[in-house]
């Protein structure tokens, strides 16, 4: 699950993957996998909470999915949708840095993830 998390101002949060994890350096939305038992909600609600201490308030559009290899080979689908949280203050837990990234700062995301951007910006037009 992806979370497209976005500020009053339209910038989106980004968060930086450490340079010694699996894809260390890649800027990418808050997301995570489903745990045995849970709805895609439900995921993402708790991998939001899990990557960043914000609460997810609300689940909008899907924003499509794309396809990874997981850092143990496993062929892995992200599925993305709009979310709202609660609160302003970011914690990270498994990230080295975050941003609240403009237009011109969502290219440091991979293409999949800028795909994914460009669709959140298709629908609110």
């Amino acid at each position: 699950m992806g979370a497209v998390i976005a500020d009053a101002d339209r910038k989106v949060l980004l968060l930086h993957r450490p340079a010694d994890d699996y894809l260390g350096g890649l800027w990418e939305l808050p997301s995570g996998g489903v745990d045995t038992g849970e709805s895609l909600i439900e995921a993402l609600r708790r991998e939001v909470a899990e990557e960043t201490a914000l609460t997810v308030t609300s689940v909008g559009g899907y924003l499509g999915h794309f396809d990874y290899r997981s850092g143990s080979g496993r062929a892995t689908r992200q599925f993305n949708f709009t979310t709202t949280v609660a609160g302003e203050t970011v914690t990270l837990t498994e990230h080295d840095a975050y941003l609240w990234a403009g237009r011109t700062q969502q290219n440091k995301a991979s293409s999949a993830v800028q795909a994914v951007l460009d669709t959140w910006r298709d629908q609110a037009a």
